[in-house]
């Protein structure tokens, strides 16, 4: 018998670590490593201990003969990938131990963010001994993508806040939420208290189409969607018109997946989730009966992972559909043979996905309202589609930190090996370095950012034992005081703990996971209520 990766893998490497045959790949330091769309266990070597499924935080493992039928597929999968690339050498990789320099026994770092990346980074750090971590949020709650961007549907995934939820549960890590780094304090004073600064503040932004009439009401960034029926206390507010029949994504990575499928859920499955309970009801009127998926070039180019599409094709009561000539011939890719059985549907009636490929957006239509999207096809015909509601799914885009650097062409900061560096001096900037979308850009799932914060760890690490951090001029009991001066309703871990029991209760109440508070005030309000 063997073990089996199937879709939702994280990526993030825990199961390599408790292997003790060393047979799951890609490995940190592979060259498909940051690239892989999942990881792999060779069947061949597999010796069915169970250590990966006992690990894996999102429930991707499967034992073979448990395999549920509709991840069947994925037993040739992880086949396929050890025959293009053979295991080698199955002895156990080195991982390393990371210690403090004898000559500095203390390490103070304040990470800014609550997101995977940053608790990845608190993880690495806090298992150092000597070391302590600040975290801060801006929200009253922690999670980042993890609660606010990961699909209602994808229960599975959505486990990673339990790892996340243990590591900010630890003695030597300390949260605060609810304040926010650039408005109630500076970086130059959390230096005053840390040894360094670990900004981890993700892409909070996104990329336009640069189309005329993309400032029309309809046309709003998939992004936002997806913080509006997850419940971000920023975009409770949102209004999306559900009443036309179709909708266009343009863009065709794992979010425009996402968002298309949400559109076209029956109302009593996502009840069912922990979507916020406002989406919810806003779907449940939906007239939505057709997502077209745009994508500027071919199939092959298709931004949306493997198994997001092999799952899409699943889903009852949705139809997928494609363009044959759009199409071409299969070449033995799955995603290519996806959207052939897709192309050779024909019509459907019902709720229907349609992808299309080579359709450059020219302009958006409309007076006041979106009314249509017109495309240049690769053919070099015009093409005009009808539609009320468009969603640009195109990318995640970071933004500017006050008082940082920032490189305009990536929207990251630039930076070596996670040290912030200002291009214009030259060199590094004293004691800030970052993680996560700011550093790399928007690419990579929730376990890309381990391999990505281990890095700037270590480069923290060594500038502390080259003596390039100052030790800082204040306590830990000094900057909670400060903080608690300066923000009125400073949250703690414990107050977070109330909010997060809180949420659980509704959720048991209404047979749900959770029932999300999605404003600042339910938020603080439950963040005091009596134990």
């Amino acid at each position: 018998m063997t073990y089996v990766i199937s879709k939702g893998c994280c990526n993030d490497g825990s199961c390599i670590t408790v292997c003790p045959v060393q047979c799951i790949r890609p490995r940190p330091g592979d060259a498909d490593f940051n690239t892989t769309e999942q990881l792999y266990i060779d069947p061949a070597t597999c010796i069915d201990c169970g250590a990966c499924l006992d690990e894996c935080p999102v429930e991707a493992v499967h034992s073979d003969w448990d395999l549920p039928e509709h991840l069947s597929d994925y037993l040739e999968i992880n086949a396929e990938y050890f025959a293009t690339n053979p295991l080698v050498g199955v002895g156990t990789p080195s991982f390393t131990r990371r210690v403090l320099p004898a000559d500095r026994p203390e390490l103070r770092v304040a990470i800014v963010g609550t997101g995977p990346a940053a608790c990845y980074a608190a993880g690495t750090l806090s298992d150092i001994k000597g070391v302590s971590v600040t975290m801060l949020e801006r929200l009253p709650t922690p999670f980042g993508l993890v609660r606010a961007g990961v699909a209602p549907d994808h229960a599975n995934t959505k486990k990673m806040a339990d790892r996340f939820g243990s590591v900010l549960s630890r003695p030597t890590v300390t949260s605060y939420f609810n304040v926010e780094v650039g408005r109630d304090l500076t970086i130059g004073e959390l230096l005053q208290y840390h040894h360094a600064v670990l900004w981890a503040g993700g892409a909070p932004d996104d990329r336009k189409l640069g189309v005329d009439g993309e400032h029309l009401v309809g046309v709003h960034a998939a992004r936002t969607f997806v913080a509006w029926y997850n419940g971000h206390p920023d975009h409770v507010g949102e209004s999306f018109g559900l009443d036309g029949e179709r909708v266009v994504v343009i863009g065709n990575g794992n979010v425009a997946l996402d968002v298309a499928r949400t559109l076209l859920r029956p109302a009593d499955e996502l009840s069912a989730t922990d979507m916020a309970q406002h989406a919810v009801d806003a779907l449940a009127l939906s007239n939505v009966s057709e997502v077209v998926v745009v994508g500027r070039r071919g199939p092959e180019h298709a931004a949306c992972s493997q198994g997001e599409l092999l799952a899409l094709d699943q889903v009852e009561g949705i139809t997928v559909l494609a363009e044959a000539d759009e199409v071409g011939e299969h070449d033995g890719d799955r995603k290519q043979a996806v959207l052939l059985r897709a192309a050779g549907r024909g019509g459907a009636a019902g709720k229907v996905i349609r992808f299309r490929f080579g359709l450059e957006p020219l302009a958006i239509e409309g007076e006041e309202q979106v009314e249509a999207i017109t495309f240049r096809r690769s053919d070099g015909g015009i093409e005009r589609i009808e539609t009320s509601l468009v969603l640009r799914a195109i990318g995640y885009r970071g933004v500017r930190v006050d008082g940082l650097p920032f490189d305009e062409g990536t929207a990251t900061l630039p930076h070596e090996a996670g040290r912030v560096v200002d291009p214009e001096r030259d060199k590094a900037v004293d004691g800030v370095y970052c993680s996560g979308w700011i550093k790399r850009g928007p690419r990579g799932i929730i376990g890309s950012n381990k391999q990505d914060a281990e890095e700037t760890v270590d480069s923290i690490l060594h500038d502390l034992g080259a003596d390039r951090l100052a030790d800082p001029a204040g306590s830990a009991e000094d900057f909670e005081k400060l903080l608690r001066d300066r923000v009125e309703d400073l949250l703690d871990r414990t107050a977070w703990g109330r909010i997060d029991l809180e949420e659980k209760r509704r959720g048991r109440e209404a047979s749900r996971p959770r029932q999300k508070l999605v404003t600042i005030q339910e938020l603080l309000d439950a963040s005091r209520a009596a134990s």
